[in-house]
């Protein structure tokens, strides 16, 4: 058995909100060699698989490769060392695609680094206001929805290179795309497609055989392979790769195709090229216009990840700190573009395969991100000769596997009309808008779907007395009314409409259940009050019984008190029932007749 590592147990706190809490926690149990082992092993099973992805998704996030490994470094470091998760691993993911490209078209490289910046500004500011709990209120047909849009958009994006399409720029709207892929369908080549399809082919079936080697490595060596063997021995079937699609300027000034044998070095993000080529002009209003961005980043940013967090959970068992995760990927996120990075986030399939590659700790995720480093700095020359049609195929399986296709068709089948309403809104926005509006209408659409349904289960209904298991019957002046459900703004109106139309001939006391009322608002408040006012005003003695503890905080903090011949109020049902009878035979001052002051 291995020696525990003696540590620190104090976290370190940074207004309410604490740095490193799941790398604290995974040592504070004991760390031994053991555990390191199986990180070490874990965290290069993780950076195999992270490698390729980390180029495809800076690739179709519209800047080169280099940017998306150094954000796996970077980032993924930062974020492992300082986040809330034992086991999650962030860096570039496919959810980010459909926000970061129309960036990156507009802005360039800088454009993209300065609106992660900020975005990572937001996240630390979440975390420290402690609002991780909250993303948790997002509801699923919006998530599923979104998600299942942002598949098909990088599904589509993928067809250029896995077809080796001639299609130039594509237009940033989809349905333009689309047209502008459909008729250049007739310029596919052949090499590009056998090369992405054999990808495709390995990525799927090689699980089958081996689950210890990573699938990404053997199809992407195989495809490598494959691609030089072609242009090898057939001429004319040369595949684009890395290499022959990307340049870079070297030390001397002069371009050099492929990515740079270099570690993530300093870099200002405004420094970093533009849309243009140029260096990017920092001004107030570049800044304004790339807030709305940076605000779409950190939303989607803190849903993936705690997401994924959540997911984690549930297969380790253990529990992630959404306050600490939203810090940790807040300052990932404000680090990452000072060393050329891009917006990162939890990713769920990196998360997993560490999880099911053994990750003990932190550790594992830290170790990833200086396996990618080691893999740069030594291995960049080799990773030029990567094809586009490969990596294009990797990114499709991603999309395949995010759309979750049979979650989706099971929600379609077996969810209420709202729920499929809201799923397809977000799914159709997200493809032809963007996901800001996907979830901001999602997220409304829902709201509104919830407050139509918990209107439905209020109401306000008479009683039969007779039906009352009481030792003496009440007089047949008291009228009972049982009022059920929430009373807030959306269901508060229609609860009080039977009382309004009670007939108040031969009634002097009507005694409101609330029982079944757990919550009430400002707006329900004004319903009961106006009630209650018009029944006081017809001579009507009002009894609120059985009255729960939020809204009897509501009431007194109302200033509703107990009026002697008008208004009790009280927790005891059976005691207000007493009240109740005891002003029906005229007793007011009979013992025990009001109810506690609220």
């Amino acid at each position: 058995m291995s020696t525990p590592v003696p540590v620190s147990t104090a976290a370190i706190d940074l207004g309410g909100a604490r740095l490193g809490v799941a790398l604290r926690r995974a040592l504070r149990q004991g760390y031994g060699r053991h555990d390191l082992r199986a990180d070490l092993l874990a965290g290069v099973v993780v950076g195999i698989v992270a490698l390729p992805l980390s180029m495809a998704l800076a690739i179709a996030s519209g800047v080169p490769p280099q940017h998306g490994l150094y954000t796996a470094i970077v980032a993924g470091l930062v974020i492992a060392l300082a986040g809330g998760s034992k086991v999650q691993v962030s860096g570039p993911t496919a959810a980010f695609v459909v926000i970061l490209a129309p960036i990156a078209a507009r802005h360039g490289v800088g454009g993209l680094a300065l609106a992660t910046l900020l975005a990572g500004g937001l996240l630390v500011a979440l975390g420290l206001a402690r609002l991780g709990r909250f993303i948790e209120f997002v509801p699923y047909p919006v998530t599923t929805g979104f998600t299942a849009g942002i598949a098909i958009v990088i599904g589509v994006l993928q067809l250029k290179d896995f077809l080796g399409l001639a299609t130039g720029a594509l237009p940033p709207e989809f349905l333009e795309r689309v047209g502008v892929l459909v008729r250049a369908l007739p310029s596919a080549r052949w090499p590009e497609l056998l090369v992405g399809g054999t990808t495709l082919v390995v990525l799927l079936a090689w699980p089958y055989f081996s689950r210890r080697i990573p699938a990404p490595l053997v199809a992407l060596t195989f495809a490598t392979l494959l691609a030089a063997a072609l242009a090898e021995l057939l001429p004319g079937a040369e595949v684009a790769t890395i290499a022959s699609r990307f340049s870079f300027a070297g030390a001397d000034g002069a371009l050099r195709s492929g990515i740079p044998q270099l570690p993530p070095l300093p870099v200002l993000p405004w420094r970093l090229p533009g849309a243009e080529g140029a260096p990017l002009a920092l001004s107030l209003d570049l800044v304004r216009e790339l807030v709305p961005s940076a605000f779409a980043i950190a939303i989607l940013g803190a849903i993936e990840s705690l997401l994924s967090a959540v997911v984690a959970d549930g297969m380790t068992g253990k529990k992630h700190d959404p306050d600490a995760e939203l810090l940790g990927q807040g300052l990932g996120n404000l680090v990452a573009p000072f060393f050329g990075g891009i917006a990162a986030t939890g990713a769920l399939a990196r998360t997993a395969t560490n999880i099911r590659a053994g990750a003990r700790s932190p550790v594992a995720a830290a170790v990833h991100a200086l396996f990618v480093l080691l893999a740069v700095v030594a291995l960049a020359p080799l990773l030029g000769y990567l094809p586009m049609a490969a990596l294009a195929a990797l990114l499709l399986q991603v999309a395949w596997r995010m759309a979750e296709v049979r979650q989706v068709v099971h929600m379609l089948r077996v969810s209420p009309r709202a729920d499929i309403l809201v799923l397809l809104s977000c799914l159709a926005l997200t493809v032809l808008f963007d996901m800001v509006v996907s979830v901001t209408v999602g997220i409304v659409l829902a709201s509104l779907m919830f407050m139509q349904r918990m209107a439905s289960v209020s109401r306000a209904q008479l009683v039969n007395l007779s039906e009352l298991d009481l030792e003496r019957p009440l007089p047949d002046s008291v009228v009972l009314y049982e009022i059920a459900g929430p009373l807030f703004f959306g269901a508060a109106n229609k609860a009080m409409t039977a009382l309004r139309l009670l007939d108040k001939r031969g009634v002097k006391v009507v005694v409101l259940d609330l029982r079944s009322v757990p919550m009430l608002d400002a707006t329900g408040l004004v319903a009961l009050d106006t009630t209650v006012g018009k029944l006081r005003d017809a001579g009507v003695v009002v009894v609120l019984a059985g009255v729960q503890v939020q809204p009897l905080r509501a009431l007194a903090k109302a200033h509703w008190r107990n009026v002697p011949g008008s208004l009790a109020i009280g927790r005891d049902f059976e005691r207000a029932l007493e009240v109740a009878r005891a002003y029906a035979e005229g007793s007011p001052e009979a013992p025990g007749l009001h109810a506690t002051r609220a």
